[in-house]
């Protein structure tokens, strides 16, 4: 099975939001853009080997809305195919041989494509490796407009190297060019999100998909997907948004809020949804104050406070402050952009301004953003997932602005200490002086 990805992604008008990146780690377990010496605790990979596997799901009689008659006011319908990139904790042969990640991103119009590479850190199809009592808890990754799953590689290898089935469809979005398409994903993407989680459960109960336990899922998606997994994740969405009026002849509607088709969406299992820089909010209107008020899964939103393509306070802070009954965490990256979600840019990226900053943030390091989301995405999924509570001592933090924080008394000698946390104190597996330019906030879910 070859790996060859394509890749794009979105900038914003006025209208929509979006996303996306790529980029791969470099040798097994040690990821180009992954943890550096100044990481966060968490951040490290976990103790399995990393295999990928592609699976091919198929969804009969799916409306294709980009084809759709103005003349008859319908869409054909097609049968929808979704190739699933599935990272999982494996036990790879000593020496195996690890993937080369290959994809394109649109240039600058009227450029083409681009074309890069990059090495990873899986290894096709290595045996899966077997947790003692049961299966690895299942993550749904998503990615951003016109993107591609190895944009996100970054957490997916990552996450499987702790112990989690991460699947991770190519949601085939449209170029993003022709912003007259857009309302293939606006209908699209939380739909396949969900058929790809159900599907994976039925087959996990069957014993047809790895060792998975059906009953602990988790959601992440970033700009497009964060869109997605937010939605799939109980937002309502509000029939008078954005997708539900851009997407045409009334397909959305059966799953806008109170629709006949909305627990169609409804993921069983469903423990935890992080929405990285995720569209819906400023310019998109997906949810409204109502809607989001319907989640109830625990939430992990994470953001720049300078997304100029999403929108910081109408947009990703908005989520936060309207999901009241959700119990959630809001990771803020001061003066960080939109690009926070992606890895490194390639080497192929690097000699024009436009290719560049698919990948770059103008102010922060990618190997430091990167860092710092896989330590709060991992404590956040191992508390709410895998029910390990110690990890509630990396996100409840007294001090929520980073810079506000002090080195505890107790925390140690050595230039290259690690904060034990506390009241007032350095964030809980910083490095002394490397937790800075942050913000961490929490709220519990209102009765």
């Amino acid at each position: 099975m070859s790996v060859v990805f394509r890749l794009a992604g979105l900038r914003i008008d006025l209208v929509l939001a979006a996303a996306i990146w790529i980029a791969a780690p470099a040798e097994a377990q040690a990821p180009a853009d992954g943890p550096g010496i100044d990481a966060p605790e968490l951040a490290r990979p976990g103790p399995y080997g990393v295999g990928l596997h592609r699976l091919t799901l198929t969804q009969p009689a799916q409306a294709d809305v980009l084809a759709f008659d103005t003349r008859t006011g319908t869409a054909p319908l097609r049968d929808r195919v979704l190739e699933v990139e599935v990272w999982y904790p494996a036990t790879p042969a000593r020496g195996s041989k690890t993937v080369t990640y290959a994809d394109s991103l649109p240039g600058e119009p009227p450029r083409g494509a681009v074309a890069f590479t990059v090495k990873g850190a899986a290894v096709r199809d290595a045996p899966q490796a077997m947790r003692p009592g049961g299966g690895f808890p299942l993550v749904v990754l998503s990615h951003g407009y016109s993107g591609t799953p190895a944009a996100m590689t970054w957490i997916a290898e990552n996450l499987a190297s702790k112990g989690y089935v991460v699947a991770a469809p190519h949601h085939r979005d449209p170029d993003i060019s022709d912003r007259s398409k857009a309302a293939q994903p606006m209908l699209r993407r939380p739909l396949d999100i969900a058929f790809v989680a159900h599907t994976l459960q039925v087959r996990a109960q069957a014993g047809q998909f790895m060792s998975v336990d059906p009953e602990r899922v988790a959601l992440i998606g970033y700009s497009m997907g964060g869109y997605g997994v937010i939605t799939v994740a109980g937002a309502g969405l509000d029939p008078k948004g954005l997708p539900a009026v851009g997407v045409p002849g009334g397909y959305l509607k059966p799953f806008l809020r109170g629709g006949e088709k909305v627990r169609d969406l409804v993921v069983p299992g469903l423990k935890a949804v992080v929405a990285i820089a995720p569209a819906g909010g400023a310019g998109f209107n997906a949810w409204g104050s109502d809607g989001l008020a319907d989640l109830k899964t625990p939430l992990l939103v994470i953001g720049g406070d300078r997304d100029r393509t999403v929108g910081f306070q109408d947009g990703i802070k908005a989520v936060f402050d309207c999901a009241v009954h959700a119990d959630r965490y809001l990771l803020v990256f001061e003066n960080g952009g939109h690009n926070i979600g992606m890895n490194g840019a390639p080497r192929q990226m690097r000699a024009a301004l436009w290719d560049n900053d698919w990948f770059e943030d103008p102010v922060w390091r990618k190997a430091r953003t990167s860092s710092v989301q896989q330590h709060f995405i991992t404590a956040f999924l191992d508390r709410f997932v895998k029910g390990d509570e110690a990890m509630a001592a990396y996100l409840d933090t007294d001090a929520a602005i980073s810079n506000d924080a002090k080195w505890p008394a107790a925390g140690g000698g050595g230039y290259a200490a690690i904060s034990p946390g506390g009241p007032g104190a350095t964030w809980k597996g910083f490095p002394r002086n490397h937790a800075v330019g942050l913000e961490l906030h929490h709220a519990a879910p209102a009765r």
